[in-house]
């Protein structure tokens, strides 16, 4: 179903939506921003990133190939 619709068939449901729906929705949309609000780093993360991808970058951190990567996970056994 195409955004779109979605949003049209959600609307026609708010429209006829009795109160406990409408309560439903209203849990489910709060739950959803709260849910996207802690998805945020927080700036000690984002520092933390920082630091580590500079280590990356002038090659003071180890780092692995993909073919590296799938080896060393098949050799895990």
């Amino acid at each position: 179903m195409a955004t779109i619709d979605l949003r049209n068939t959600v609307k026609d449901y708010v429209d006829t939506a009795d109160v406990r729906l409408l309560k439903m929705m209203k849990a489910l949309a709060e739950t959803y921003q709260k849910d996207e609000q802690d998805l945020k780093l927080s700036e000690a993360q984002y520092e933390k990133i920082d630091k580590r991808r500079e280590a990356h970058l002038s090659g003071a951190s180890q780092s692995f190939t993909w073919e590296q990567v799938k080896d060393n996970a098949r050799n895990m056994r």
